[in-house]
C-alpha cells in the first residue's frame, strides 16, 4: 500500500480528495521506533502529527506519576499528536511504542504552509477532529 492509500483510510484525512491526500503525503517524513521508544512525552512543546503505518503504541497520561493511565492503543492506520497541527501548547499524554513502530510525520509548520493555499484541507481535518472529540466525549461519559 502506497503513502496516499494509506493516508486515505486515516479518519483523520478522511475527507480530503486524492489531490489534497497526495499533497499532504509529499510533506510527511517517514520515522521508525523500536520497543520501548517514547516518541512524544507529556508536557513536552507539540511539534507535528503521527501516523502509524505499522507496530503498536499506548497513550498514557500522568506516565512520570506512580499510577499512569493507559488512555488508548493504537496501530496501523491510526494517528496522534493532530492538535499540534493547529496550536503549539505542552502535550496532554505521553505516547510509547509497544512494539517495532513505523510512522509518518508532520510538522505544523509544514501543515500550515500547506493550509495557506489549500484551505479545503484545514476544513476536511477539523470536521474529523470535531467527531474524533465527540466520540472521546461519549466515552467519557458512559
Amino acid at each position: 500500500m502506497d503513502r496516499e492509500d494509506m493516508l486515505e483510510k486515516v479518519p483523520i484525512f478522511a475527507g480530503l480528495d486524492r489531490k489534497h491526500v497526495n499533497q499532504l503525503s509529499r510533506i510527511m517524513v517517514p520515522r521508525t521506533f523500536k520497543t520501548g521508544d517514547v516518541i512524544i512525552k507529556e508536557g513536552d512543546q507539540g511539534a507535528g502529527v503521527f501516523v502509524i503505518i505499522s507496530g503498536q503504541v499506548e497513550v498514557v497520561g500522568g506516565a512520570q506519576k506512580a499510577s499512569p493511565t493507559v488512555l488508548n492503543t493504537l496501530g496501523p492506520g491510526d494517528f496522534f499528536g493532530e492538535m499540534a497541527l493547529f496550536e503549539g501548547f505542552p502535550r496532554s499524554a505521553t505516547v510509547r511504542c509497544l512494539k517495532d513502530t513505523e510512522c509518518l510525520a508532520m510538522t505544523r509548520w509544514d501543515f500550515r504552509a500547506e493550509l495557506n493555499s489549500h484551505a479545503e484541507i484545514a476544513i476536511a481535518v477539523i470536521e474529523a477532529m470535531a467527531r474524533r472529540l465527540r466520540e472521546t466525549d461519549a466515552r467519557l461519559t458512559e
